[in-house]
């Protein structure tokens, strides 16, 4: 899966003691309604984020993962991430120029109409 928007934040690099980092990045979509999606990379993917600025325009191929979790009580929960794998920067064919327009959605206006709110 992919999903194409501008880099609206990006976060510093987290360390743990047990040698695991990860480095998460906030990308606002392109659509009629546009959603800011919290991106993670893990760790040796983090230097994937290295040239990547807030306000680039940038593809990020991801995979969803979703793990259980039972708590001291006995009660089971289940959580979802979003794992980056691979990041490019969408440029125009004018060099370093940021690209102006958008990627047509699969989405448009009319197929939100008939939402409740």
């Amino acid at each position: 899966m992919e999903i194409i928007g501008r880099v609206k934040k990006l976060l510093d690099i987290q360390k743990f003691d047990s040698g695991f980092k990860k480095r998460e990045i906030v990308i606002t979509t392109e659509e009629p309604y546009p959603q800011n999606i919290l991106i993670e990379f893990i760790q040796e993917k983090v230097d994937l984020l290295n040239s990547v600025r807030e306000e680039d325009r940038v593809k990020v191929f991801i995979n969803i993962r979703g793990r259980e979790w039972k708590n001291p009580d006995g009660i089971i929960r289940y959580f979802n991430s979003i794992q980056g794998w691979k990041i490019e920067e969408i440029k125009n064919s004018f060099g370093d120029q940021k690209a102006s327009s958008t990627i047509s959605s699969s989405f448009t206006p009319e197929d939100f109409d008939d939402l409740p709110f």
